[in-house]
């Protein structure tokens, strides 16, 4: 197959990282960089692990896989039709399967559809445009059945906004682990701008820039991950420093949903992040000491909640109302997981903190927007934890987003929640009633 590479896809192509993510501009040329993967990938017949085992790839697939099933073959089939000449022994277009001369297969699926990614063994896969995917196709889907042949996988897509895409583009940037935040050798990231592609004229690029906005031409020609929110808040709303004031701790916790693993014994595993905010409520505002977020199963959510309130002085707990509260902790706060622990280590209530029927942005804007603009909202500063546990760079960047439909905002929906907390501190009250001293008892003034 005589290819030719322009620079930025080269680069890519001369990396030996198992795990690729690469955000580039339109025009880049994604569609042709995908298609060369795929059958480089499938023309090998054999993988030897990095255990010494050689693996016959005779039985793993390789997957190409769009958004949807329909957009996958409008996508990338006329392609991979006119390079594979010589190289394809048939195909099955209704199905989008491409049988090789040497046997292999090269499926194209849709991950609107993650029942129709199961029951193969994966060599290689291509994952495009995953900023329109669900995050756990790739994570409970996709990525085992890379285990056997030690597989490999290339993200690549234009970005939009901060999403899980950016999630994943930054962890591989810092030589992390998406999932688990660990250093790692596994991933690494690529930014290409549209003009990398030498195939395009200047000409054709300067009427591409002349016909965007300044947003849209960062993000779609220059591959910038900057998001288009509401520009509610900015990073001046919430100073970091070390909060002087003294005042009562409380906890809040904005919990994701919960769904039953496959098979049997199996805890319950988290659909999405959950947060749990300990904040500092003092006469003259909050502060948040800490936000802890993750992707934890019921137990593990459970046992987190239990270390916080532990750790900050058994202080009051809030959990949003829900299935997710519920599932760690009993429709009465006190079973469950949580009520286990409790026997454990000491019995506290919680509060069920309520949505009050409003949308997600208005009950964030009015909980956080007029604190913040008297920057009453202060942030610990995370300097000293360990990469898996910072935390302020993740909300201020959330807050800058909000509220960008595409932007993860489960940190600052956990701080929103503070608000019903502090009804429950009377910090502020009792400051003011103890400085009042009446002069006349009789007249009460």
């Amino acid at each position: 197959m005589d290819i030719f590479l322009h620079e930025g896809q080269s680069i890519v192509d001369a990396d030996d990282h198992r795990f690729q993510v690469v955000a580039a501009g339109r025009r880049f040329g994604k569609s042709f960089y995908a298609a060369y993967r795929l059958y480089e990938a499938a023309s090998h017949e054999t993988k030897v692990r990095t255990d010494g085992v050689e693996v016959d790839l005779a039985s793993e697939v390789v997957y190409y896989v769009g958004p949807t099933f329909k957009q996958a073959r409008e996508n990338l089939w006329e392609v991979m039709m006119d390079m594979g000449q010589g190289l394809i022994q048939g195909v099955r277009q209704n199905e989008g399967e491409i049988r090789l001369n040497n046997g292999r297969l090269i499926r194209f699926k849709g991950a609107d559809d993650p029942d129709s990614l199961r029951g193969v063994g994966l060599h290689f896969v291509v994952m495009d445009e995953y900023a329109f995917m669900k995050p756990s196709v790739w994570e409970y889907v996709i990525r085992p059945a890379l285990a056997k042949a030690e597989g490999g996988a290339l993200f690549i897509g234009t970005p939009d906004g901060k999403n899980h895409f950016y999630d994943m583009w930054m962890a591989a940037d810092q030589g992390k682990d998406p999932k688990s935040g660990k250093d790692t050798t596994n991933w690494k990231a690529f930014q290409f701008k549209s003009a990398m592609n030498t195939h395009i004229s200047r000409k054709e690029i300067e009427e591409l820039v002349e016909g965007l906005g300044e947003e849209a031409r960062k993000q779609e020609l220059e591959a910038s991950f900057a998001a288009t929110g509401g520009k509610i808040f900015n990073h001046e709303m919430f100073p970091t420093m070390e909060c002087p004031h003294p005042g009562e701790y409380v906890i809040a916790c904005d919990l994701a949903g919960f769904t039953n693993a496959e098979g049997k014994n199996r805890s319950k595993v988290v659909l999405d992040d959950h947060a749990i905010t300990i904040a500092r409520i003092h006469e003259y505002g909050w502060h948040i000491e800490k936000i802890i977020h993750g992707q934890w199963d019921v137990r593990e959510t459970a046992l987190r909640i239990v270390k916080a309130w532990r750790d900050y002085g058994r202080c009051a707990v809030g959990i949003e109302k829900g299935m997710a509260k519920n599932a760690v902790a009993g429709d009465d706060g006190q079973s469950g997981y949580l009520g286990e622990l409790m026997h454990k280590y000491g019995y506290f209530t919680v509060k069920g903190l309520s949505h009050g029927n409003t949308k997600k942005e208005d009950r964030i804007k009015w909980a956080l927007q007029g604190r913040a603009e008297k920057c009453q909202i202060t942030l610990e500063p995370d300097d000293d934890l360990p990469f898996e546990d910072k935390w302020v760079g993740k909300f201020l960047s959330q807050a800058v987003d909000f509220p960008n439909p595409l932007a993860h905002d489960d940190l600052i929906d956990s701080v929103s929640y503070i608000d019903q907390m502090a009804d429950d501190v009377a910090t502020w009250g009792i400051t003011l009633i103890d400085d009042w001293t009446p002069q006349d008892y009789e007249a009460g003034y």
